[in-house]
């Protein structure tokens, strides 16, 4: 259990941060850059719920407040180095695993079975809830980009990567969904502007 009692510490003052191993690095470390990718993009889906609490049903907002959920547990697996030592613990460390991955599949199933086919690109808009899902997209990319160019140098957990991979479908497929199942997506006209 976390147990925040003082929120300023003084400890990264000078440009260093703790990992969840107890290991300190430089605030622009990769590792770093990773979970904090992450975490902006779960600042993104606490906006998008904003707008998902008013649809019927509730599923979109629990579903994104879940997905919240994951995204802190997917921050604490990137903030642990070394998986290998992860069985000398007196704790299982939190990792990614690939039900979660396989969850999100299963969700995107469920919500593109419904949705008119796409016939050209999608631009960032519509609701301000598939808007919303768009910057959340975008940022769960980024969040991959850093976690691939991480584990190209050291150890990641391979489904903390799917995760992201599928999630920033998971976010495209739903912001289809929030406008109105494709009927209000804004289409990418090619040259449009000529």
């Amino acid at each position: 259990m976390v147990v925040l009692n003082r929120i300023y510490t003084r400890t990264g003052d000078k440009g260093e941060t703790a990992l969840s191993d107890g290991s300190r690095r430089p605030k622009h470390d990769l590792r770093v850059e990773a979970y904090g990718c992450v975490d902006e993009a779960n600042a993104a889906l606490g906006l998008a719920r904003l707008h998902a609490a008013g649809i019927p049903g509730g599923e979109m907002d629990a579903a994104l407040g879940r997905i919240q959920n994951e995204l802190f547990d997917l921050g604490a697996d990137l903030s642990r180095p070394d998986m290998e030592k992860d069985s000398e613990e007196k704790y299982t460390p939190l990792r990614m695993i690939p039900s979660q991955t396989e969850r999100l599949e299963q969700e995107i199933d469920a919500m593109n079975k419904d949705l008119a086919a796409l016939r050209s690109f999608v631009l960032p808009g519509g609701s301000p809830l598939a808007a919303w899902l768009h910057l959340g997209r975008t940022m769960a990319r980024r969040a991959e980009r850093r976690a691939t160019e991480l584990a190209a140098r050291e150890d990641v957990n391979p489904a903390a990567i799917t995760y992201l991979n599928r999630l920033s479908d998971w976010l495209f497929v739903a912001s289809r969904a929030a406008n109105q199942g494709g009927a209000g997506d804004v289409l990418w006209v090619p040259g449009g502007t000529r």
